[in-house]
């Protein structure tokens, strides 16, 4: 298959979906209108509410919102072949994806900046908020050992890349410091990315230095020793000063993610690699190595985000919407930004799929399992030479994306000899991806915690006071830990991709009620249908999950603590979404049946005393 016929179709797509299909939500379903002020006007403290202009607040939600997920999925789903993964990435981000972050980005400026489980309990009812509140917190904790998981299988005994992400830490301290702190009410940013940018890439070129050193031996870590170096820097991280550690390093990374996806998009249209894999491979009646569900249902938790994932609903109605200027920018920033992660879920797979099917399956798979496959390697060898570590049952998906990179890389010109540094440079590329939602998901999960804390102890509400921090974030740490150290990527993501669609329906959920409560009933379906259809899809996974993967684990004294823990994770999942949902459907039907919305709710929209019903 042609991939650059791939590509242009693509991004023909979603250029025609921004045009037409997010102007008609803008203008008929929401009303977006410029005369009524955003929470960054109206509560405008210069700290938390600052309105900030559209480009730069893209680039900021897009460096929230853009995980591991858009990366692992697609890479992961690979075992079904490119076509699945193809469609629902994209079907799936025109039509539920980018339009979950818009309307619960538009619903979170009216309601003054709010947080999705505070829209819960105004629009729905206080027992929603409540139980949306829980299954957030429940939902953080396992998408960050998701995404930890594949961060420490990609690590594990390569001192390169351990030398090379280590050195991303001090290089923020300094950055953070030069513009914080060196300059007193003048925050300095053009010097201080310069000397990152350019310390970032020497350390990929140092790191192969140092590898070849006798001192290599030193940052050689197993996987259970790399999981607690990340637990420490996921603590640190959330109990130091924002602008001393978070801050810079995840500013820093989107130098890299942005740089890198436009490499990507002209290696594929220069290179325009072959697809190795098949439209649809064996596995998809289930069997498969990696997953080991059929394509329906377990495709559509597998791929979250890039198609839609609830983790974004987080960002949409966390800092993004006390920062947005004008009620229009909510179009470019809420559907706009989910489109460009989309696109990256779509290189992810094409860069999977340029593998022989032999050397994919050699690399995510343990060795043992590959030899039942029958398939035999084809490059696996040669790329092993050229990288300089063994690849082969590296597991979690990192390591073959960041080979299937380099495959796309060294077909650029004069680029063939260089095929460890892009190896590294795409390590490097997914772990600077991973360890942002590490760090700001540990700090957001450890606010959560903290206000369910402050319902039986109130000063845990206060996020300064010392104990509540260390505490929160203690056990906050110590979850998704112990569940990266127990763990497996054929048990965590399972658990992580149900978990993040089930926090997805429990936005639309929200989102629909807001539309109803807002008099546009006859325009809820943009949210109504993609909820039907992911809360069947993702119920029907997570039911499965539980049969086939954690209760047999529970017959097996070694994994019996492990499979019961996931299964009560799994069930307050569910049984969280069910009531939220249920909870939804009745408020909505009592609406439309011409009971008065609940105190608080955004209601109708007014300009000027008049109901508006469309905007230019």
């Amino acid at each position: 298959m042609n991939t650059l016929a791939v590509l242009i179709g693509v991004l023909c797509v979603f250029t025609l979906a921004y045009r037409y299909y997010s102007a008609f939500i803008a203008a008929w379903a929401l009303v977006l209108d410029d005369r009524r002020p955003t929470p960054a006007h109206a509560f405008a403290d210069g700290s938390n509410f600052v309105a900030s202009p559209r480009w730069v607040l893209f680039g900021h939600h897009f460096a929230a919102i853009a995980g591991a997920g858009p990366l692992v999925g697609p890479t992961l789903a690979a075992q079904f072949g490119f076509a699945p993964g193809l469609l629902w990435i994209v079907i799936g981000a025109v039509l539920a994806g980018c339009v979950q972050d818009f309307t619960i980005l538009v619903a979170s400026v009216r309601h003054n900046g709010r947080s999705l489980a505070s829209i819960a309990r105004t629009e729905i009812g206080p027992f929603a908020g409540i139980v949306a509140m829980i299954a957030v917190l429940c939902i953080c904790v396992v998408a960050l050992a998701g995404l930890g998981l594949v961060v420490v299988n990609a690590l594990s005994n390569s001192p390169w890349g351990v030398f090379t992400i280590g050195m991303t830490i001090p290089i923020a301290f300094v950055m953070g410091w030069w513009m914080f702190r060196s300059t007193p009410g003048n925050t300095r940013v053009a010097a201080p990315s310069a000397f990152g940018v350019i310390l970032l890439l020497a350390s990929v070129v140092g790191g192969h230095w140092f590898a070849g050193s006798p001192a290599a031996h030193f940052l050689v870590f197993s996987a259970p020793q790399i999981t607690w170096l990340m637990a420490a820097y996921g603590f640190f991280a959330s109990v130091l000063p924002v602008w001393l550690l978070l801050t810079p390093r995840d500013y820093l990374s989107t130098y890299v993610k942005l740089g890198t996806i436009a490499l990507l998009v002209v290696g594929v249209f220069l290179v325009h690699p072959r697809l190795q894999f098949p439209a649809f491979t064996e596995f998809v009646h289930g069997g498969g190595p990696i997953i080991h569900g059929k394509l329906f249902p377990f495709l559509f938790v597998t791929i979250a985000c890039g198609a839609i994932s609830g983790f974004h609903s987080l960002v949409s109605s966390g800092t993004t919407p006390k920062m947005l200027n004008k009620e229009t920018d909510a179009r470019f920033i809420g559907y706009g930004a989910m489109l460009a992660e989309s696109l990256v879920a779509v290189l992810a797979l094409i860069a999977a799929c340029s593998l022989y099917p032999g050397d994919y399956f050699a690399i995510n798979v343990a060795p043992a399992a590959f030899q039942k496959l029958g398939l035999h390697t084809v490059e696996l060898d040669q790329l092993t030479r050229q990288v300089g570590e063994n690849l082969a049952g590296r597991t979690g998906g990192a390591v073959s994306l960041a080979i299937g990179m380099a495959h796309i890389f060294r077909g650029l010109p004069y680029m063939d000899r260089l095929v460890s540094y892009w190896y590294h440079y795409a390590i490097l590329f997914e772990a600077l991806f991973i360890l942002t939602t590490i760090d700001a998901g540990t700090r957001v999960s450890r606010y959560i915690l903290q206000e369910l804390l402050a319902q039986v102890y109130e000063p845990f509400g206060d996020t300064a006071w010392v104990p509540g921090v260390v505490l929160a974030t203690t056990a906050v740490v110590g979850g998704w830990t112990y569940l990266i150290l127990t763990g497996s990527i054929s048990t965590i993501w399972p658990l992580f991709g149900t978990g993040n669609q089930l926090l997805a329906t429990i936005a639309l959920a929200v989102a629909t009620t807001f539309l109803v409560n807002m008099g546009k009933a006859r325009y809820a379906w943009i949210t109504l249908i993609p909820l039907v259809f992911v809360v069947f899809m993702t119920l029907y996974a997570g039911a499965l999950s539980i049969r086939d993967i954690f209760w047999p684990m529970t017959r097996v004294a070694s994994t019996m603590v492990q499979g019961s823990l996931e299964i009560i994770l799994m069930l307050i999942f569910i049984i969280g979404v069910v009531c939220v949902v249920s909870a939804a459907l009745r408020r909505c039907w009592l609406t439309l049946s011409g009971r008065p919305v609940p105190v608080g709710a955004f209601g109708p929209p007014e300009v000027d005393g008049k109901v508006k019903i469309r905007c230019c």
